[in-house]
């Protein structure tokens, strides 16, 4: 008690500027936690920008730890949360100002000041704070972002960003974004330029964060069954995360499809004009009817739509029977490193590609060649070669997927009354020496008509 009162009084004897800093610090364990520099590094990355702002006011040993002393605090900058980035609109442009505090709407609004207002104006208030120059990493996933933004991060001098998220962002003109993106990657760009390495953009976001909440409580007793099943569904939703955590990487350790969107027609060869300057969360397709695979014209391709580029879609293993593939497997730690795709989710300690591309080992796996190598593959290269159900596929130099005539050919349907139409469709289906049939193989084939009577096509003609 009497060394509490020493301290207080020899506080007393100095003015709130000229307290010394080792006594500021015994009084506040949070900043004395924070001025160890691995503890500030490690949390930082995990906080929101208000939250870091909302810090380094509290006093000014706060605020010239977080905004002076520290370098690095907002080199990871996400916004998907920031209510005042979010572009919803219900039926009306202005609301009376309670949407667009950042856009003044008038005649002389342009297309982009209209959808990218939001995020312009925060920009323009950190910029005013010093802080969009420290951003090395930035998400805006799910935000209203346009090409024209994503060229001013590209051009803008004043920026440093080096990984860049826009997946499943609105109002996003691809077509622009190609552009700018090639026209940044040219053979005689200033050196130096660009500064952004990694581009997401084709996978889905993360999945926030889930928060644990307790259901209300009315006169001690939970309000409602509504809340139970509310709870109930948090812990299946939080379940599924982990569940999805655990399987691995997208590329390395999942097999089948990896992106699920539509890819637009001139994303192949932005990918290969971007492949030595810019990373994507996608790779160009290997399969050998594209010019860049290793086995172009060394293995028979199945006729069809012929096209010099492709981006993959599918992470593959093996050939179900010579277990490899005409063009050999992307490996990391072996393969070029324009060859490796971005993995998700975006780092949050480090701002480099080489942390952005690396894989993590998958439970219960050793770090080894065999879980980190994969087939990138476009579903064209994959037609009637792959099986939606067991993710078995057949590759060029074991299997040549027969053409219409000789399975017309050799195709007779019987039926009866106990479905004999599988029956003796998969005896006829064996007899040509078939491996897929309407995107399964034969082994699984029988079990999907039996779910499913009249199944899809995955690959129609």
């Amino acid at each position: 008690m009497a060394s509490g009162v020493v301290i207080q009084q020899h506080a007393r004897d100095f003015s709130s500027s000229e307290i010394p800093e080792d006594i500021i610090i015994h009084h506040n364990p949070l900043l004395n936690l924070l001025t160890n520099t691995l503890v500030l590094h490690q949390t930082i990355p995990y906080l929101p920008i208000s939250s870091l702002l909302n810090l380094a006011a509290t006093s000014p040993s706060f605020r010239d730890l977080l905004l002076r002393r520290t370098p690095g605090v907002f080199r990871h900058l996400d916004l998907t949360q920031v209510k005042t980035a979010q572009f919803d609109i219900d039926g009306g442009i202005d609301h009376g100002g309670e949407i667009w505090r950042n856009v003044q709407v008038d005649e002389n609004l342009t297309e982009d000041d209209f959808y990218s207002g939001p995020l312009r104006g925060i920009f323009q208030s950190i910029r005013r704070r010093d802080i969009l120059h420290h951003v090395q990493t930035l998400v805006l996933d799910g935000l209203s972002v346009t090409a024209e933004f994503c060229n001013d991060i590209l051009v803008d001098p004043a920026l440093r960003v080096r990984i860049l998220s826009i997946r499943d962002v609105k109002n996003l003109n691809e077509r622009k974004l190609m552009q700018s993106l090639r026209y940044a990657c040219r053979s005689t760009r200033p050196d130096n330029t660009p500064r952004l390495k990694g581009l997401y953009v084709f996978g889905a976001r993360d999945a926030p964060a889930l928060t644990t909440s307790s259901p209300a409580v009315h006169n001690g007793t939970p309000r409602g069954s509504t809340n139970i099943s509310v709870d109930w569904n948090h812990k299946s939703q939080h379940a599924l995360k982990e569940s999805i955590r655990t399987e691995g990487d997208d590329w390395y350790h999942k097999r089948g499809r990896v992106i699920g969107k539509h890819i637009a027609d001139g994303w192949a060869e932005t990918l290969l004009d971007c492949h030595e300057v810019i990373k994507f969360d996608a790779v160009l397709c290997t399969g050998p009817r594209h010019r860049n695979s290793p086995a172009f014209g060394k293995v028979p391709v199945t006729s069809g739509a012929e096209s010099p580029w492709g981006v993959a879609t599918f992470a593959l293993g093996g050939c179900a029977s010579c277990g490899n593939a005409p063009e050999g497997f992307t490996i990391y730690g072996d393969s070029p490193a324009e060859q490796l795709p971005l993995l998700a989710p975006v780092p949050l300690h480090s701002s480099t590609v080489k942390a952005a591309t690396c894989p993590k080992p998958s439970p219960g796996f050793d770090i080894t060649e065999e879980t980190h190598k994969f087939v990138p593959r476009c579903l064209e290269c994959i037609r009637e070669r792959y099986c939606f159900s067991c993710d078995q596929w057949w590759c060029e130099s074991c299997y040549q997927v027969p053409s219409r005539q000789e399975l017309s050919i050799q195709h007779v349907h019987i039926v009866d009354q106990t479905n004999g139409l599988v029956d003796h469709e998969l005896a006829a289906l064996e007899s040509s020496n078939l491996k897929v049939w309407k995107g399964y193989c034969l082994n699984c084939y029988p079990r999907s008509a039996e779910r499913k009577p009249g199944i899809r096509n995955f690959f129609p003609p």
